[in-house]
């Protein structure tokens, strides 16, 4: 009976996708370094869990919710922290992409409506879009003014008693408000992470083809690999 061995092969740009990114290594680009991912994926959970046992607490329609956690009195320590811990990675999150988010003149085409039911549709192909496009760049700047708003407003429900009825009125209203018009934006966020093939698995291991660069962010394409053929 001989011998064999059995090896793994590890993608080198996995392996570069540990610290840097905006690189290109072999038929592959590093797209999301390690910590932008724990950053995007530690928010999404904090958020979920916000989501969860805040409903619970919101109407009594989702009191089944509740004994998944350990009763209504967990949801509501559970809600208040994670809310906290979901405020510090977004600010973490701001600091690490704002740089990245000012909004460009291709920025501006993209959002006008009718390129964006172009994109929608699969029909968009602007050679100046940079390595986010408008509507991602638009949803982080949303998504961080809605964090915001919920973690302002949180901590006056938090501590009711530190303010005045009319503080607490408001704030009610719109953490609410705010509540409903986050979970549509993630919707819509999760929706086209899942059907823009090659999306999800950049925020799951950092990396892309250069193919797929070429096609949906060929300015940052450009960029990374020095090819102006596009």
């Amino acid at each position: 009976m001989s011998d064999s061995k059995v090896t793994f092969t590890v993608d080198p740009a996995i392996i570069t996708a540990h610290d840097r990114e905006d690189v290109a290594v072999g038929t592959e680009i590093v797209r999301f370094r390690y910590l932008t991912r724990i950053l995007h994926w530690s928010i999404g959970l904090m958020f979920f869990v916000c989501l969860f046992s805040g409903l619970p607490i919101w109407t009594p329609i989702f009191g089944w919710l509740a004994p998944l956690f350990g009763g209504l009195m967990v949801c509501r320590w559970l809600h208040a922290w994670a809310g906290v811990a979901f405020g510090v990675f977004a600010v973490l999150q701001f600091l690490q992409w704002a740089g990245d988010m000012r909004l460009t003149e291709a920025d501006r085409r993209f959002l006008r409506p009718s390129t964006f039911v172009d994109y929608l549709s699969w029909k968009l192909h602007d050679n100046d879009i940079g390595k986010y496009n408008g509507g991602q760049k638009a949803l982080f700047w949303m998504t961080t003014l809605g964090a915001l708003g919920m973690l302002a407003t949180g901590v006056v429900l938090w501590f009711p008693s530190e303010f005045g009825a009319g503080l607490r009125q408001a704030s009610w209203l719109l953490h609410d408000i705010t509540f409903i018009l986050f979970v549509i934006l993630i919707m819509g966020h999760v929706y086209l992470g899942i059907a823009e093939p090659g999306t999800l698995g950049s925020m799951v291991k950092g990396t892309v083809t250069k193919d797929w660069a070429r096609l949906n962010h060929p300015r940052w394409y450009r960029d990374v690999t020095g090819d102006k053929h596009t």
